[in-house]
């Protein structure tokens, strides 16, 4: 799995060629290989054709004979590659090989039907051998692959092959796209999944994404403080956000700190309200009660600090506060790829890892505080 332009193709290229030529490193020749791709025109102008394709990674005189009309590659030692396209899984009825190249599965038409009936075809040789080369999506087929016992996984950001890309491609992509989904799927290479029964969907997150913040009423950062210190213990939750006239929503930071003492949050915290001159410290005090309140004032008497106690279940208290992101309310100003895997893993029974979602938390306090009605005047709309 890599990156757009991290060398997919030239990888497997270059393993059709050591299959064919015999070269340890790819594993038992192959003299019999299927080349699937999403269409027929992709596997002829990219994997074979293209400037990184099978002919051009081939010395002129071991170059294989393309036969367009019979969609075939027939190499000076007899070894030969068949095309087929995602579209047609019915063509692999009856073939059979000892090795198949498959490229971008993460975006075939027919993805499950097509493999399944390439798997039945791979049956030369003494250990029929696939590679698959493909940007991540978040398929059936790639889920199932990355599963499989039998499945070696190599990975490749597009900044990997920096030297063979125009530096201004690479610095307009990471700053338009990096820490996005998109830019995580299609730059690093990253499967990025969607839990079925996660609170929060990424959606939203990119859609109300931006790159700076207006005017704010009010700021305040939220911590959710750790109960223990040190490298096993959960991490302490740090955000900032702020509210609008208009009673919009941004999240502007994310300090989350692993593994600190309590004067070490505190003083990330406290730095963190200095440099956006925020309104006050919120400091969940469940774990730590009234130590948390005297760690701060320790650092900095003069900071205000409110401190919140949690009385209902942490996705009660996210309920709320997804809403506000469903119905467009709250902003990322900014990329907090942590913080938007958190939201977006956190289901029924909390984190799939089993981890206390601290960032969420500290988000959900934030959020919440902001979004809070003061006494005798109007609700905000939204809640």
């Amino acid at each position: 799995m890599g990156g757009r332009g991290a060398g997919k193709t030239r990888a497997g290229a270059e393993w059709v060629r050591a299959k064919t030529s015999g070269q340890n490193w790819a594993g038992p020749a192959a003299g019999n290989i299927a080349l699937v791709g999403q269409t027929y025109a992709d596997v002829r102008e990219v994997m074979i054709e293209g400037i990184s394709g099978v002919l051009a990674v081939h010395p002129t005189n071991q170059r294989p004979q393309w036969n367009p009309s019979r969609r075939r590659l027939e190499w000076q030692n007899g070894a030969i590659a068949r095309a087929f396209s995602s579209e047609d899984p019915e063509a692999l009825r009856g073939p059979q090989f000892d090795a198949a190249w498959c490229d971008e599965a993460g975006k075939w038409s027919n993805a499950t039907q097509t493999f399944d009936m390439l798997q039945f075809g791979l049956r030369l040789g003494a250990h029929p051998q696939q590679m698959v080369t493909t940007t991540p999506k978040s398929t059936p087929l790639l889920k199932r692959l990355l599963q499989d016992r039998n499945t070696v996984l190599t990975k490749a950001g597009t900044r990997a092959n920096a030297a063979f890309l125009a530096a201004n491609f690479l610095q307009q992509m990471a700053e338009r796209y990096g820490g996005t989904r998109l830019g995580r799927q299609e730059l690093d290479g990253e499967l990025i999944e969607d839990r079925e029964d996660a609170l929060f969907a990424r959606k939203w997150f990119e859609a109300g994404r931006l790159r700076e913040w207006p005017d704010l009423k009010r700021i305040v950062v939220a911590i959710d403080p750790p109960a223990t210190s040190g490298k096993s213990a959960d991490a302490c939750g740090i955000i900032a956000a702020g509210i609008s006239e208009a009673g919009d929503l941004f999240l502007l930071r994310d300090r989350t700190a692993q593994g600190l003492r309590p004067a070490a949050w505190a003083q990330q915290a406290i730095g963190l309200y200095h440099e956006l001159e925020a309104d006050c410290l919120l400091a969940e005090v469940n774990q730590g009660g009234e130590m948390v309140r005297e760690v701060i004032e320790a650092v900095d008497a003069s900071v205000p600090v409110r401190s919140v106690h949690a009385t209902r279940s942490k996705r009660r208290r996210a309920e709320p506060v997804a809403l506000l992101y469903e119905q467009g309310r709250v902003h990322h100003c900014g990329t907090f790829p942590e913080l938007e895997d958190e939201l977006a893993d956190f289901g029924a029974n909390g984190l799939s890892n089993g981890k206390s979602p601290d960032r969420m938390d500290a988000l959900v306090w934030a959020i919440t505080e902001l979004n809070r009605r003061p006494q005798g005047a109007p609700r905000l709309r939204g809640l």
